[in-house]
């Protein structure tokens, strides 16, 4: 897996891309991120919970509960919501170029975040298949808690640990799982995107 990391005045981004790993499975993983939370980083994450569980076909407003101790030590009991894309500034948006995309912002520390206006900021990941895997694009945004140089380059580092494991689990753990045809447990939704810029949107969400 290469990986690349650079930072503008919006935030920091990290290039990506993966041998044997899909945009399908990448989609499916959203909406199961509790079967795989702890494989994501073994190291850094806890068992994650959903605040509100994704629905089949649509997980936009679902939000998962992802304890979580970083490289410098700092642990955070993030709230963390699936963004609609129509309500995404336009500048935001710009940054999203690939076929495959999830919007999430980062509401707080607590249930009391549940109600928050302007969140913290905002994490874009975005995808698409290749010849060989998927190459794909992860960005840090901070809105209402702008984030310093520094503090960009911890989530990078902890962010591509994420991604990394990606290629150690997600195929097999995909597969494991398509035993289970009850969507109540095993939901999916397809995250391709349609438009540029303003005009972005989910492809088959509504």
């Amino acid at each position: 897996m290469e990986m690349k990391v650079t930072q503008d005045n919006m935030g920091t981004h990290l290039e990506w891309s993966h041998e044997g790993v899909t945009p399908r499975m990448i989609d499916w993983f959203w909406s199961n991120m509790e079967k795989g939370f702890i494989l994501w980083h073994p190291e850094q994450h806890e068992p994650l919970q959903w605040a509100i569980a994704p629905k089949h076909g649509n997980p936009v407003g679902s939000v998962h509960i992802a304890p979580q101790t970083w490289n410098d030590g700092t642990r955070q009991n993030l709230y963390i919501r699936f963004e609609d894309l129509a309500t995404i500034a336009p500048e935001i948006k710009d940054y999203i170029i690939y076929e495959h995309c999830v919007v999430v912002a980062g509401l707080g520390f607590g249930p009391e975040s549940l109600e928050a206006g302007i969140p913290m900021g905002y994490r874009i990941h975005q995808w698409e298949k290749t010849d060989f895997g998927v190459i794909g694009r992860s960005s840090a945004i901070g809105t209402r808690k702008k984030e310093t140089h520094e503090e960009g380059l911890v989530w990078a580092e902890h962010c591509a640990e994420e991604v990394g494991n990606w290629g150690e689990f997600l195929p097999q753990l995909y597969n494991l799982y398509k035993v289970v045809k009850n969507t109540a447990y095993n939901p999916y939704a397809d995250l391709s995107v349609e438009g540029k810029g303003i005009e972005l949107r989910y492809k088959y969400i509504r």
